[in-house]
């Protein structure tokens, strides 16, 4: 069954003063920032005014598309046949399909394609990979009912392509977008806060607050995060060479191929070299300790919890050592309240997140063949943020630039280098 919790429009989550901001951007209807008195992140979230869901809008921001071209949708089921004459929505747990199908397929065909010039519209069904960014299969179904292959009838005859699933297909998706130059969107995890708020935003500002947070934070030689769990300390250590900073930032416009995650709003780097250690959480709530060298987790020690799951996971890192490399440094850009997602969560100012495994989709070179199992050729986010890791405290990360340390958050707080950045 699929691992959905639609959560609520209730945004408390972040109500703490562990998201004070001493220097905040505050953001109101039309999304122009300004420096304000002290808000938390919360605040400024439940402040800001967002206009209604449009996927016209959505479309046209994020693509541009041109007249005549072809869009599809695809979803993730446990049996893809179940697309058909859309049975999948007898079943409660397919929320995130539901929500592809009523406000993507049906815009689509109650007037979006008109409106935009645009043909197909196609909801089309695989089955769930079980895991974030393994390759996809290459059966699928369409509503219809016809059996498709897609990669000989889907992506070389579609020039837009949004995948809404489960588990994450940005990495696979991005791959196949280059061979058969279609542009696209993942945006896993759908849910109604996602709808009326991360995907509601203009994304050509997001974009530009983008910029000028990359550019405040491209070619650093590292980064350093210092942890507090549970009254013990830990620092992770990120190499990062100098490399140019990437912006998540919802724009895929143009003739290039390319697969936007949506919503957007991070800066990422992917680490040259990692060593230290730091808290995890893991999904029963156990709590172990990630020790690193050589770029990756060689060890996890238990902290708290089950020590059966860190006794699996040990075994995971043993019989593939690449489940360990450490692949991904994000940072979240946007003011947005939490969602429950982490496609959305991790977008949030103030948050911070590594992934470990495959990272080719963020130009890295961790790709599935490098795993000895591909059940294992993942991309796990690891979220560090208040409602989600609330036993785990960012005491402060920072970055060494042009022969400088600069402070990027403080107890999830973003500093004043960082806000000063995207203040006009």
């Amino acid at each position: 069954m699929p691992l959905d919790a639609s959560g609520s429009n209730q945004i408390e989550d972040l109500a703490s003063p562990r998201f004070r901001c001493d220097a905040v951007v505050r953001y109101a209807s039309n999304d122009k920032p300004s420096l304000s008195s002290p808000m938390t992140i919360a605040e400024q979230a439940a402040a800001r005014t967002y206009p209604p869901f449009s996927l016209s809008a959505l479309i046209k921001g994020t693509f541009a598309p041109k007249p005549g071209q072809k869009i599809c949708i695809l979803i993730d089921l446990d049996d893809p046949r179940d697309v058909v004459d859309f049975k999948f929505l007898e079943n409660p747990d397919y929320s995130i399909q539901r929500n592809a199908y009523e406000h993507f397929h049906r815009g689509l065909q109650d007037g979006v394609l008109d409106e935009l010039q645009l043909k197909g519209g196609d909801l089309i069904a695989y089955k769930i990979t079980g895991g974030s960014n393994l390759d996809l299969p290459d059966f699928a179904v369409a509503s219809d009912g016809r059996e498709l292959s897609l990669e000989k009838d889907v992506y070389p005859n579609y020039d837009i392509i949004l995948c809404i699933s489960t588990y994450s297909a940005t990495a696979p998706l991005t791959a196949f977008a280059k061979q058969y130059r279609f542009r696209g969107a993942t945006l896993h995890g759908l849910n109604q806060i996602i709808l009326t708020t991360g995907l509601a935003v203009d994304y050509d500002e997001v974009s530009r607050k983008g910029e000028q947070l990359r550019l405040g934070m491209t070619r650093a030689d590292w980064v350093e995060i210092d942890f507090d769990c549970l009254g013990q300390k830990f620092t992770l250590h990120l190499d990062l060479g100098k490399q140019e900073a990437q912006k998540s930032h919802g724009l895929c416009r143009g003739e290039e191929p390319d697969v936007a995650n949506l919503p957007a709003g991070e800066i990422y780097y992917v680490p040259t070299g990692a060593s230290g250690a730091f808290p995890m959480k893991y999904e029963d709530g156990t709590i172990g300790i990630m020790h690193v060298a050589d770029g990756r987790v060689q060890k996890a020690e238990l902290l708290q919890g089950n020590a059966e799951t860190i006794a699996a996971h040990n075994a995971k890192l043993e019989s593939d050592p690449a489940t360990g490399i450490i692949g991904e440094l994000g940072f979240g850009t946007q003011v947005l309240p939490v969602s429950g997602r982490d496609i959305q969560d991790e977008k949030i100012l103030g948050t911070i997140h590594v992934a470990t495994g495959r990272d080719d989709h963020l130009g890295g070179h961790v790709t599935p063949d490098k795993f000895i199992h591909a059940e294992n050729a993942t991309h796990d986010d690891i979220l560090f943020a208040p409602h989600k890791t609330p036993e785990i405290n960012v005491v402060q990360a920072r970055m060494l630039r042009d022969g400088e340390v600069k402070v990027l958050i403080e107890s999830y707080e973003p500093s004043d280098y960082m806000t000063g950045l995207i203040a006009e």
